[in-house]
C-alpha cells in the first residue's frame, strides 16, 4: 500500500498514474517479444499480420485499430507477452473497456493465474465493477490465502465520495473481509475518506495477524503522523525497528522522520547503526552524508559522500554535496574541483555555486576561461553557459561584451528564446531600438503566448511612448495567462495611463500596488490618482509611500505635485 499523505484529505491522495501497475512488469520491448512469440510459437501468419499492423497504426496514432487488433490477438493467444502487450496499449490509451476485456479473457483462459487476477482485480476497481473485483479479489485469496493484495489499489484513489463507499462497500461484503489484505485496502480508503481514526484501527487488526509486513508497519506510521501523534509515531517507529532490526525499509522510514520532526542527531545515531548492518546502502550513506553536514560534522559527511562516487543514483548528488562540505570547511579549491564533476539536474545550480567561488576568490576572468571551456564539454548547457557569462561581463561592467557574447549566442542557439531574452534586457530601449525591436518579435514567434514576452514588449514600446494601441494588446494578451500578476498589470497601467485614460489606470495600478508594494508601482498610482483630480487619495497613497520608502527621490518628485496648493493656502 502506497504512503498516506500526512494530510489524509481526499483532494491531497491524488490518482497515480494509469499505467502504473499494469507496465511495471512489461519491458519496453515488449512488442518485439509478442511478434517473436507468435513467430516462432507457432508461424501463424494471421497473428503475425495483426502484430504488425497494430505497432504501424500505434505508430500513426491509430489506437482504435491498434487497439482493436491487439485485442483480438490475446484473446486467440495461449501467450502472456501478447497478453501484457495488450493490457498495455489498453492502458496508456485509457480504454478501460478494453482492458477489462483482455483481462476478463485472460482469466478464463488460465483460472488459477493469479498474475492474470491481480490485472483483472485493479482494472475491475478502476472501471468501477466492483462485484467483479469482489469476487476476483476472493478467488485469488483462495488460491494463495497469503497473497499481498496492497499493489491492487495503486494507481486508483477514488475521487468522488460515492465511488469511495461503492469500493468500500465492496471490500467489506468480501468473503475475505478479515484477511490482512483486504483490510489494508479497506483502511487506505478510510484513510481516503478521512477516517483516519478508523483507518487506524483497521490497520491494527491486519498488525494482529501480519506483524511485520512492512507496508503495514509503514501505513500505520503514517496514520499516527496524519492525526498529530508525534510521541506515539516516535514510539511506533523505535518498537518496529527495534523488533524489526533486520528491515532496511522501515529503519530508514524512522530516520526521515526524525529528520522531518527536527531531530538530526538521533537521526544520524541511528544511521551510523544501519551503515554498521549495511555498509553500502546508498540512501542511507546519502542522508547521513547531508545530515551529518547540517550537524557541522563535515570530515563525518565527507566520509559517507565520498562513497557515492561511483553511485549510479547519486554520483551527482555526492559530487555537489562534497563541494558544498568543502565550501563549509573554507576548502574553495577543492570545492572547484567537486562542482566541476556534477551533471545532471543539478549541472546549472553546481556552476552558478562555481561562479560564486570564483568571485569570492576575484577571480572572474578565470571563470569566464572556465565556463568558454564548459561550452565545449557540455553543448547541451550551452544557453546557460552563453547567459551565465553576459551576467558575468555585465556586472564587471562591460556591457558591450555581453552584448557581443549574446549575438553569438543567438546565432549559435536562433531558436533559443531565453538566449534572446537575456539579449533583451541588456539592450537599451532607446539606442537599441532596432534591434530591441528584432529581438522581441523573433521572441514571441518562438513563443506568442509566453506572458514574459508580451509583457517585455509592450513594456518597451510603453518606455518608447510608440505603438501604444499595439502594446496594450500584447500587455492584455499576457494578463490572459497571468491575470495576478503585478509587473503586467503595472505595464497596462502605465500605458493607460500614456493613452490619458487616467480612471482606468488608477484602476489597473491600484491593483498592482496591492499586490506588490512595488515604490515604482506606487509611484505611478500616485500620479494616475493626481492626474485624474482624486487628491485624498493621492494623498494617502503618498503618505503611505514616504512610510515605506522614506529615502525614495521619486517621492520628491509627488511632494512637487502638491507644492502649488501650500503655497496658494498661505
Amino acid at each position: 500500500m502506497r504512503q498516506i499523505n500526512s494530510r489524509l484529505s481526499g483532494t491531497t491522495i491524488k490518482q497515480y498514474s494509469t499505467t502504473f501497475l499494469l507496465v511495471g512488469s512489461m519491458a519496453s520491448s515488449a512488442h518485439l517479444r509478442a511478434s517473436g512469440e507468435i513467430y516462432h510459437a507457432k508461424y501463424n501468419t494471421e497473428a503475425l499480420k495483426q502484430s504488425i499492423i497494430a505497432e504501424f497504426a500505434l505508430a500513426y496514432n491509430d489506437t482504435a485499430t491498434a487497439l482493436h487488433n491487439y485485442t483480438v490477438l490475446a484473446i486467440r493467444s495461449n501467450s502472456t507477452t501478447i497478453k501484457q502487450r495488450a493490457l498495455n496499449v489498453a492502458i496508456e490509451q485509457n480504454d478501460l473497456k478494453a482492458a477489462l476485456d483482455i483481462a476478463t479473457h485472460w482469466v478464463v483462459q488460465e483460472p488459477e493465474d493469479v498474475p492474470a487476477k491481480f490485472y483483472l482485480a485493479h482494472i475491475a476497481l478502476k472501471s468501477h465493477e466492483y462485484e467483479l473485483a469482489a469476487e476476483t479479489l476472493d478467488s485469488i485469496l483462495n488460491i494463495d490465502p497469503n497473497a499481498d493484495l496492497e499493489k491492487i489499489l495503486e494507481g486508483i484513489a477514488p475521487e468522488s465520495e460515492t465511488d469511495r463507499q461503492n469500493l468500500l462497500s465492496t471490500l467489506t461484503a468480501s468473503k475475505e473481509k478479515n484477511n490482512p489484505s483486504v483490510l489494508i485496502l479497506i483502511a487506505g480508503l478510510e484513510a481516503q475518506n478521512d477516517e483516519v481514526e478508523k483507518a487506524l484501527i483497521t490497520v491494527n487488526k491486519a498488525l494482529r495477524k501480519r506483524p511485520k509486513v512492512t507496508g503495514f508497519i509503514l501505513m500505520k506510521a503514517n496514520l499516527l503522523e496524519a492525526l498529530g501523534h508525534q510521541d506515539a509515531t516516535l514510539d511506533w517507529y523505535d518498537r518496529s525497528s527495534r523488533k524489526n532490526k533486520y528491515n532496511l525499509d522501515v529503519r530508514m522510514a524512522e530516520v526521515k522522520y526524525l529528520i522531518k520532526i527536527h531531530q538530526p542527531e538521533l537521526a544520524l545515531k541511528k544511521l551510523q547503526s544501519i551503515l554498521k548492518a549495511w555498509p553500502e546502502a546508498e540512501e542511507a550513506l546519502f542522508i547521513a552524508g547531508l545530515t551529518a553536514i547540517d550537524l557541522k560534522e563535515l570530515d563525518q559527511a565527507e566520509q559517507y559522500l565520498v562513497e557515492l562516487r561511483y553511485s549510479s543514483r547519486y554520483q551527482n548528488e555526492a559530487y555537489f554535496y562534497l563541494a558544498v562540505n568543502a565550501e563549509r570547511k573554507k576548502n574553495d579549491e577543492t570545492a572547484k574541483a567537486y562542482y566541476r564533476l556534477v551533471d545532471g539536474n543539478l549541472y546549472t545550480v553546481s556552476r552558478r555555486n562555481l561562479i560564486a567561488v570564483f568571485e569570492r576568490q576575484n577571480k572572474m576572468n578565470d571563470a569566464l576561461r572556465f565556463l568558454t571551456q564548459e561550452r565545449v564539454n557540455y553543448p547541451q548547457h550551452a544557453s546557460f553557459l552563453y547567459q551565465a557569462q553576459a551576467e558575468i561581463l555585465k556586472r564587471m561592467g562591460n556591457k558591450k561584451a555581453a552584448l557581443r557574447l549574446l549575438q553569438e549566442a543567438v546565432k549559435n542557439l536562433p531558436d533559443d528564446p531565453e538566449i534572446l531574452y537575456s539579449e533583451v534586457l541588456l539592450l537599451d530601449p532607446f539606442t537599441d531600438q532596432d534591434l530591441l525591436d528584432k529581438a522581441l518579435k523573433q521572441l514571441l514567434n518562438l513563443e506568442p503566448n509566453n506572458p514574459a514576452y508580451l509583457n517585455a514588449y509592450a513594456y518597451t514600446l510603453a518606455l518608447q511612448n510608440r505603438r501604444l494601441d499595439e502594446a496594450k494588446s500584447y500587455a492584455e494578451h499576457a494578463l490572459d495567462s497571468a491575470p495576478d500578476q503585478a509587473s503586467i498589470l503595472d505595464t497596462l497601467g502605465y500605458i493607460t495611463f500614456l493613452q490619458n485614460d487616467f480612471s482606468s489606470a488608477s484602476n489597473i495600478l491600484s491593483k498592482a500596488y496591492g499586490l506588490s508594494q512595488s515604490v515604482n508601482i506606487g509611484v505611478r498610482y500616485a500620479k494616475s490618482l493626481y492626474m485624474q483630480g482624486a487628491l485624498d487619495q493621492f494623498n494617502q497613497v503618498l503618505q503611505q509611500l514616504k512610510q515605506n520608502y522614506p529615502n525614495d527621490p521619486q517621492l520628491n518628485q509627488l511632494d512637487s505635485l502638491i507644492l502649488p496648493q501650500h503655497i496658494k493656502k498661505s
